[in-house]
C-alpha cells in the first residue's frame, strides 16, 4: 500500500494552522504537505516538524496572490525575476524543513500574451527551477489544475505537462499527479501509472466529483493503489481534499489501507 500523507492546507482545518501537525501525527500520518508556508511562523513549522517526527514532503513555490485568484505566474513573461526571486525563497525552506519536492504552477493564460510566449517563458522558468532544485538535492515538479475548478489554467492535463517534460528533458523534473484533477479532465490515472510512472514525482489524491474524501464520489481508488504497487511506487500519496465531515471522521476510509 503507498504511504500517505496529509495536506494541511485542506485537512485539520478545525485546528489552528500550527496545531494541525500535531494532529496529523496523532492520526497516524507520518508525512505531510502545504501549499504555502511563507507567510507562516518558519520555526514552529520546524519545531512542529521535528516533535511530531514528521517529513514535509512538498509545498508549492509562491504562485502569485493565490487569494485573489492567481495560480501560478510561470508563464508570464514580465515575472520572471519575480519567479526566479520565488525559487530562491522555496529552496531555502526546503533546507529549514529538510523537503525534497518543489511543485509548480503554470498560471492561468494570459489573454493579453500570445500563448507560444507563455509556453516558451514556462519552459525557460522550469528549467530554471529544475536546475537551482538539482544543486538544492530538491525534485521539481509541475502540476496540471482541471478547467472545471480553474478555467483558463495553462496546462489543463497530465498528458499535456508530460509532453512538455519530454519536450524539456530535464532529469530533475516531474509530474505531480493529482488524480482529482486527471479524474475531472476525463484521463485514465491508473494507465497513467502503468505507462508513465519514471515522469510522476508525487501523487494527491481525492473524490470526483465535490474534491472530498474517498468514498463520497465515482472514483474507485482500490484498483489506483493496486497500480501504484503493480508499478513499484514508493513515493508518497498525499491526501488533499476537503473533508465532508471533520477530518478524523474523514479519515474512516484509510483503515482499510494501513
Amino acid at each position: 500500500m503507498p504511504r500517505f500523507a496529509a495536506n494541511l492546507s485542506m485537512l485539520f482545518t478545525e485546528f489552528p494552522f500550527l496545531d494541525r501537525f500535531d494532529h496529523a501525527a496523532a492520526s497516524g500520518f507520518a508525512g505531510v504537505e502545504v501549499l504555502f508556508p511563507y507567510d507562516e511562523d518558519i520555526d514552529a513549522i520546524v519545531a512542529a516538524l521535528k516533535r511530531n517526527d514528521l517529513e514535509l514532503v512538498l509545498f508549492n513555490l509562491p504562485a502569485g496572490d493565490f487569494a485573489a485568484g492567481e495560480r501560478g505566474i510561470a508563464n508570464d513573461p514580465r515575472r520572471v525575476a519575480e519567479f526566479q526571486t520565488g525559487l530562491a525563497q522555496a529552496l531555502d525552506l526546503t533546507q529549514r524543513f529538510n523537503c525534497n519536492r518543489l511543485n509548480c504552477l503554470s498560471g492561468l493564460t494570459l489573454p493579453e500574451v500570445p500563448r507560444e510566449t507563455q509556453l516558451a517563458t514556462l519552459k525557460t522558468n522550469l528549467a530554471y527551477a529544475a536546475n537551482g532544485c538539482s544543486r538544492a538535492r530538491v525534485r521539481q515538479l509541475v502540476e496540471p489544475l482541471n478547467t472545471v475548478d480553474t478555467p483558463g489554467f495553462l496546462l489543463s492535463t497530465a498528458e499535456a505537462v508530460l509532453a512538455l517534460i519530454e519536450e524539456l528533458d530535464h532529469p530533475n523534473l516531474a509530474l505531480q499527479l493529482d488524480i482529482y484533477h486527471a479524474t475531472m479532465m476525463h484521463e485514465d490515472p491508473i494507465a497513467l501509472i502503468r505507462d508513465r510512472l519514471p515522469r510522476i514525482g508525487h501523487i494527491q489524491i481525492a473524490d470526483s466529483p465535490g474534491r472530498h474524501q474517498p468514498g463520497t464520489g465515482s472514483i474507485n481508488f482500490a484498483p489506483i493503489f493496486a497500480a501504484l504497487d503493480t508499478a513499484g511506487y514508493d513515493g508518497w500519496v498525499s491526501l488533499e481534499y476537503r473533508p465532508e465531515v471533520d477530518t478524523v471522521a474523514s479519515l474512516a476510509w484509510l483503515n482499510a489501507y494501513r
